[in-house]
This record gives structure tokens, sequence and C-alpha cells, in this order.
């Protein structure tokens, strides 16, 4: 039977049986309204280099019968410009480097039942974070005028760069966050046993094995 966990609503998916004769696609019947929904899930990428979602598509033929479970609402996998309202879970990649992570952070977090800090960076900073020793204005000056190759200008305006926070900051610094994964990345099984947990709205207890950083 499905239902809803107690405590942070999130639907189970439903069993995929075939449907009943007159009752599939292109019959003309009225789809099954009382059907539960299948949950709703977003991978987000902040201040990171991305690494943690190629190993989220290392889970290979996993990634078929996940598809079958949930839908995928928000992702730098998928062509979605805008952060959705009432997704079930949320895996966070990359530090809290600049402004528009900052931004999306919050947008996340108004708009998710389970955060999740996916990977070192989000759990601690990890290399995004070595940048901390400098100031923004001590970065922006090695990057665009010590290592430029033509015009050495710093950006005086932010319009097509967001403005750096004075530091680097994991993801739980800046929000609320459910649970963690760690790894640099996590592996695609530490991934699988995680995200199969969570869409049946567990917090994943993971092997002490994927308990670990770097």
């Amino acid at each position: 039977m499905n239902h809803r966990d107690a405590d942070h609503g999130i639907q189970h998916p439903p069993s995929h049986e075939a449907p009943a004769e007159g009752r599939g696609p292109g019959t003309g019947a009225e789809p099954d309204s009382t059907a539960p929904r299948r949950p709703r899930v977003a991978t987000v990428w902040l201040g990171g280099c991305s690494g943690c979602h190629m190993s989220f598509l290392d889970m290979d033929e996993r990634l078929i019968e996940l598809a079958a479970k949930i839908d995928l609402v928000y992702s730098p996998l998928a062509d979605v410009k805008v952060f959705p309202p009432d997704v079930d879970v949320t895996l966070v990649e990359g530090a809290v480097s600049n402004v528009e992570n900052e931004e999306m952070a919050r947008i996340v977090r108004r708009r998710s039942r389970l955060v999740v800090s996916f990977g070192d960076c989000a759990t601690t900073g990890n290399v995004t974070a070595m940048r901390n020793r400098f100031s923004p204005d001590e970065i922006l000056h090695r990057a665009y005028v010590e290592l430029a190759d033509g015009d050495a200008t710093v950006p005086s305006e932010f319009a097509t760069i967001a403005k750096l926070l004075p530091t680097a900051r994991p993801l739980h610094e800046v929000v609320r966050v459910d649970a963690f994964l760690h790894g640099c990345p996590p592996t695609a099984d530490e991934i699988w046993l995680a995200v199969s947990a969570l869409i049946e709205g567990r917090i994943p207890e993971l092997p002490n094995v994927y308990q670990r950083y770097g």
C-alpha cells in the first residue's frame, strides 16, 4: 500500500504494473487520478567541478531503473531553467562560493522537502574553499590581470560573472541540510544507495566505507 512518510511527506513510488485493458495510452480513457505521483527529484551544481554529477551518471544501467521511479524536475543534466516548487529530494553539489550560489541554495531549501549535501565541496568546502586564504580582490586580480592573455581588466560590474562571497562555505552553513554524501566524488554505488533510500522517504544509513572524505 502506498503511503506518505510521516516526517518528510515523500510519497512512495507506485508499483509498475501493466495497465488494464482499455486503460492504456491512446485508448481515450482518463488516467487514474488516484495513482500516487512519483517522487520529484532535482540535482543542483553550485561552486564545484561537476565531478559529483559525472559520478551520478556512472550509475550506468541503474539510471534506467531510477528513471522509472522518479521525475527528474531540475538538473544540469536536463534543460530546465527555473528551479520548481514542491521538490521531494534535491542533491546539491559544490560549495556556496558566490552570490548566485547563495541565492540558489536558499531557493532550493524553500522548495525542497529533503536537501542533501552532494560530495565533499558541499559538505566541507573542500577544493573550492582553498581560495579562502585570499580575498576576493586578490583572486580577481590574479585571474583577470596577472594571468590575462589580452585585456588585463578586473570586472567592475558583475554582469557576466557572479560576485564572489568573502569565503566559500559548505552548504550547511547557509541553509539547513538533511543528509550528507561524502566523497570527492561520491561513488556511483554510494549515490545509488542514498537516492534509493531518499525517494522512499528514509534518511540513508550508509556502510562505514562511505563515511569518509576524499
